[in-house]
């Protein structure tokens, strides 16, 4: 602490730790982001600088069907008034405002330059002119009549609303984005007509649950159209928490052409995403080839939006070409949920949607019930004036000559007929003229209307069902105002279920023989060839795997390593040679052997160690989408994978390597993502040699020698539970101890 320290009168310094007022200072900067500039408010939907933008037009009278004028004009009066902030950020807050592909229902009007979707900034604000739109005043709507609470702006020379009073419900109808510290919102925009709906529903109902309220509100409406193809669980579970997502794809249709050709046409995109951005984009992974769906992209679009797509080959299917791209590139997006709001109270909180609707209803409310206050008041007022008027009218004539002769008049005609220091007022403030075209009848028609109105409002104030049912009759009022033009524009979709690699789109179905050697080296045969052939191989080599397939086909590849890795049949090496090391395509370690190679389907496969441990996987679950493979079955020690066995019956039959056979139910070993497994056969020394699964009324085969195949019919010599040793196997039981050849 210095010493030349000024300290102000009556003031005084405490000592403080450094950590305390930092954080002092900190949690204040963030509440003061958080309230008053990242977060909207419930009630309005609005944060504090689009608050402001549409007060000072209602103050530069830019209504709706009034002349325009200058944008610079309207910042100008915002940030000298209002919001002590830059321009720029004021300016680019008043743009997204009035443009048609990021609001849902605009609050400006522009004129000018005001940007586009390709991303292109809005000309200067001096260039530029600007008015409200009727929504907008809708949002403004009573703010004179005391609907809202007011206060002093930065500098305190004028004051600002804290709120609009919200004849719409804006929060939702045109959603908002914000970051604040520590927090963001992210809500996209919805139908008006549809949530006039729901809210009519919550007056009758308001503990209405979100699955009903869903009925009516079906779920986002951006403003660039698309298609929401988010499950219907989905949807509901985001509007029940407030937290969710959205997945929206682009509107598409097909065009055929002369000869059979066809393109596909994008109409529109998905909400937020530059149109070209996105083009940009789809050309550099165009000439990457990362699109093999696609041989050309141009964007066609004018007022309307069309890109235009064309298809490698005619072969193809639009709905193939389409999910393809939808999976690479921004034709698809996830539009976020995050219902973090300002609550009446200024706290942020994450709403749902029963929640925020039931919030701006209240406001509605409140709104309602302040206005009508104000009402009584004016009409109290006009109420007094009358009365002073009416006692004037039977006294006329005395009247004028008090107003004539008398030195003040006002003192005397308060004494005279018992008026009140206003009605005096209102009297002298006439113009004689005016005093003597007073009608008795309709100074009394006046004032027993206004009775009339002051009884009714009344009434009102003191019926909580007639405050909801005149909110429910202004929210059916507002609703005919948009349903004439106002229709949904995100069409609900559901996305086709197709199961295909966007990368083998256009790979020829060809039959082929894979042929794998015992040292690895792989190669593929055109057609299916003889399984038995006498396949030649590398001198120093020998057979090793074989099986028939398709070039369209995943090749499983399981190593002793436990783990399963992904070949595709297309890209095998072909020819009259010897194929190439499967090293090469994937990293399967020096050390490594090859257990079996499998063809790739829908079915499962059961997988088993040396140690005698087993379990059931998924062939889908197993496909690897890296050279590195996906691990399975997990091995400890000098432990290795020797058996792979497509799942084809109900009965599992085990062999070690001390010839000791065991068979089980199927049903004993658990289907696994990826584990240990579970004991399959214990032994004593050796270890396990193979497993199979067949059919227990088919009965056990095996591979004997010269190529004949041997069944055993009865089994029960061998029928144990899992995890048993076993017992010597029949007769002729192939050494060493196979049920089948690679």
């Amino acid at each position: 602490m210095h010493d030349d320290v000024e300290i102000p009168a009556g003031g005084r310094i405490e000592p403080t730790a450094f950590s305390d007022a930092l954080s002092e200072r900190y949690l204040a900067y963030a509440l003061s982001t958080i309230t008053s500039r990242s977060l909207p408010d419930v009630r309005d939907g609005l944060k504090p600088v689009h608050r402001r933008l549409l007060f000072a037009m209602r103050q530069l009278k830019l209504d709706p069907g009034q002349g325009f004028k200058k944008s610079a004009r309207v910042v100008g009066d915002v940030m000298g008034k209002f919001h002590p902030h830059g321009d720029a950020a004021i300016y680019d807050a008043m743009v997204r405002l009035a443009q048609e592909f990021a609001m849902r229902y605009c609050l400006v009007e522009g004129q000018g330059n005001f940007g586009n979707i390709d991303g292109d900034n809005a000309a200067a604000m001096r260039y530029t002119e600007a008015r409200m739109t009727e929504v907008a005043r809708l949002l403004l709507d009573g703010i004179d009549e005391d609907a809202v609470d007011f206060r002093p702006t930065y500098d305190g020379e004028s004051e600002e609303p804290t709120l609009l009073p919200a004849g719409i419900p804006n929060l939702l109808a045109n959603g908002a984005q914000g970051i604040a510290v520590g927090m963001a919102t992210s809500i996209p925009p919805h139908n008006i007509i549809e949530l006039a709906d729901a809210s009519l529903h919550l007056i009758k109902h308001p503990n209405a649950s979100i699955e009903t309220l869903l009925n009516y509100v079906k779920g986002p409406d951006f403003p660039t159209g698309g298609l929401l193809i988010e499950p219907a669980d989905s949807i509901k579970d985001a509007y029940s928490t407030g937290r969710g997502g959205f997945r929206v794809r682009a509107k598409w249709e097909v065009e055929t052409e002369k000869g059979g050709a066809w393109q596909i046409v994008i109409t529109e995109i998905p909400y937020q995403v530059q149109k070209s951005r996105l083009i940009e984009r789809l050309a550099e992974m165009l000439q990457a080839k990362r699109l093999p769906v696609l041989a050309d992209i141009r964007d066609e679009s004018a007022e309307d939006i069309r890109i235009v797509l064309e298809p490698k080959s005619r072969r193809l299917e639009a709905e193939v070409v389409m999910e393809s791209l939808f999976k690479l590139t921004d034709f698809e997006m996830r539009v976020p949920l995050n219902l973090n709001v300002l609550d009446a109270d200024g706290r942020p909180v994450v709403m749902n949607l029963r929640e925020a609707l039931n919030a701006w209803l209240v406001h509605r409310r409140v709104v309602l019930q302040r206005r009508s206050h104000h009402r009584l008041g004016k009409i109290a007022s006009r109420l007094e004036v009358l009365d002073g008027y009416l006692i004037v009218f039977l006294n006329i004539d005395e009247v004028i000559a008090i107003i004539r002769e008398a030195d003040h008049p006002r003192d005397e005609l308060m004494r005279r007929f018992g008026l009140n220091e206003n009605q005096a007022n209102a009297v002298l403030d006439m113009r004689l003229r005016s005093l003597r075209r007073l009608e008795e009848m309709a100074l009394r028609t006046e004032r027993d209307k206004l009775a009339a109105e002051q009884d009714d409002l009344n009434a009102l104030l003191g019926d909580e069902a007639r405050q909801w049912s005149f909110i429910a009759s202004q929210i059916k009022d507002m609703k005919d105002t948009f349903i004439k033009a106002d229709h949904r524009k995100t069409i609900l979709a559901e996305a086709p279920k197709i199961d295909f690699d966007p990368t083998e789109i256009l790979v020829e179905r060809e039959a082929i023989t894979v042929i794998c050697s015992a040292n690895g080296w792989i190669r593929a045969m055109r057609g299916h060839q003889d399984l038995d052939s006498d396949f030649k191989y590398k001198e120093g080599d020998s057979a090793g795997h074989v099986l028939h397939a398709e070039t369209t086909d995943k090749i499983l590849l399981f190593a002793d390593n436990g783990r399963f890795y992904t070949l595709s049949g297309d890209k095998l090496p072909r020819g009259r040679g010897f194929g190439e090391p499967v090293s090469l395509m994937v990293d399967l370690p020096a050390d490594s052997d090859i257990v079996k190679l499998v063809r790739a389907g829908d079915g499962k496969m059961l997988v088993a160690a040396s140690t005698g441990h087993g379990l059931v996987v998924d062939m889908q679950g197993t496909l690897a989408q890296t050279r590195n493979g996906k691990q399975v079955l997990n091995l400890a020690g000098s432990a290795r994978a020797v058996a792979c066995a497509i799942v084809a019956g109900d009965m599992v039959a085990s062999v070690g390597v001390n010839r000791k056979l065991i068979v089980f139910d199927l049903e004993e070993v658990p289907e696994m993502g990826r584990g240990k497994g579970v004991i399959l056969q214990r032994f004593k020394d050796g270890g396990l040699a193979d497993v199979t699964v067949f059919d227990k009324a088919k009965g056990l085969s095996w591979q004997a020698g010269g190529g004949r195949v041997r069944t055993e019919p009865d089994l029960s010599t061998w029928l144990a539970r899992r995890g048993g040793s076993g017992k010597l196997p029949p007769n002729g039981f192939p050494r060493p101890a196979k049920f089948t050849k690679s």
